[in-house]
């Protein structure tokens, strides 16, 4: 073996507790969905691949953009507001396999699925040691919406990427991080994230390059040549899928530059900074039933802005703060579609870092059966949700 396989078999080996534990849990979920939806004389498979946003990529990658559908009160709904990788991934498997459109976003979903969590151990892993990773990897399993990261959406794909360019930041491979961060930017507008979080650690790491700390020799330590290249290149990479779209969509539209928020306008979607959201609960206290959700949903707000203030407290790396604020911001102050706002979090999983600490330190006989218990609740609630009313 060349020693990068063999760099590749230990990292995989060192990985695999933590992937054979988030397959375990991605199983039990399936399962679950495939007897209740049966239970109920629905198909587990048709609510994976052929519903809501699933639908729209498969048309996507079978018609091509260009696809709307006007609504009553006057609303466009434009299928230029989904990003193309997924679609362009789907159309590959349909025409080199025998799978079908949606069967091929499924595969993409399982094996994109796998690849999150493998980043998200390898990130972890990192950080905070391989223990740590390990739950990380499982808690981002557990999660209650985490059925979503076995359909055929983007969510799964977007977190893989996401995952390994944050990695490939936290390791000094430039490079590596900006073509990853590209990818992201084609697959969903939240790529902005991680774009966001490979430029702030390149400015910060070309600042403190320049200081001179006081004390510190006047013959600086000595840097790998054409690290700082290698550097710049990454920050020019990883805007660019992000803005190829977006400028192509305004082409299409002949909208110019800010032709893309028009489309996401036509589906009630933008940026209020929170506005419309706070309304949103605010209108459950109308009602007494409507008023325990309202109660929920400040409970689920307070619990994500208390995790990121322990990042920050503990003190995680940049690029992962940088990263997770910016997709908990634009999941958060989105104004439209309130009912995915967990979807949308999905993404953040350095959120759950300070948890996976947390149990990394718990002694097995007491994580192990409270993350059964909690894969237990999210494959049960999985189930229930995709067979009512399902994410948008």
């Amino acid at each position: 073996m060349t020693d990068l396989e063999t760099r590749g078999a230990a990292t995989l080996r060192r990985a695999a507790p933590a992937l054979l534990g988030y397959a375990a849990v991605r199983a039990l979920g399936l399962l679950t969905l495939a007897l209740w939806s049966a239970a109920r004389d629905k198909s587990a498979y048709t609510l994976l691949t052929a519903r809501w946003d699933a639908l729209w990529y498969t048309r996507v990658a079978e018609l091509g953009y260009g696809y709307e559908v006007r609504l009553p009160n006057g609303d466009v709904h434009s299928n230029l507001a989904f990003f193309p990788l997924l679609p362009w991934l789907e159309r590959l498997l349909a025409a080199t396999t025998p799978l079908s459109y949606a069967d091929g976003g499924f595969a993409v979903a399982l094996l994109a699925s796998l690849a999150a969590a493998w980043g998200v151990f390898a990130v972890t892993d990192h950080v905070y040691g391989p223990r740590a990773g390990v739950c990380a990897a499982l808690l981002w399993a557990v999660l209650p919406v985490g059925i979503v990261q076995s359909m055929a959406y983007s969510e799964s794909l977007f977190t893989a990427l996401a995952a390994w360019s944050l990695y490939a930041v936290l390791t000094g491979r430039w490079v590596t991080a900006g073509a990853l961060a590209s990818l992201a930017g084609l697959t969903r507008p939240v790529g902005l994230a991680v774009v966001a979080a490979v430029w702030a650690t390149a400015i910060t790491s070309f600042v403190r390059d320049r200081r001179t700390p006081a004390g510190a020799a006047l013959i600086p330590a000595p840097k790998a040549p054409g690290a700082d290249a290698r550097r710049v290149l990454g920050m020019l990479l990883a805007p660019l899928g992000a803005a190829a779209y977006v400028l192509w969509v305004g082409h299409r539209t002949g909208r110019g530059p800010l032709g893309y928020l028009d489309v996401q306008a036509g589906w009630r979607n933008g940026f209020d900074g929170g506005y419309a959201f706070a309304r949103f609960v605010a209108d459950k206290f109308t009602s007494f039933p409507s008023a325990l959700a309202g109660v929920g949903l400040i409970v689920g707000v307070g619990l994500i802005v208390w995790l990121y203030a322990v990042c920050v407290r503990q003190g995680q790396p940049l690029p992962l703060l940088v990263y997770a604020g910016v997709v908990t911001a634009l999941a958060l102050c989105a104004s439209s579609y309130f009912g995915s706002k967990p979807r949308l979090l999905l993404p953040a999983f350095p959120l759950l870092l300070p948890l996976a600490r947390a149990l990394a330190r718990a002694r097995t006989r007491w994580s192990a059966p409270a993350l059964g218990t909690v894969a237990v609740v999210g494959a049960v609630y999985g189930a229930f949700w995709l067979n009512g009313s399902g994410p948008p």
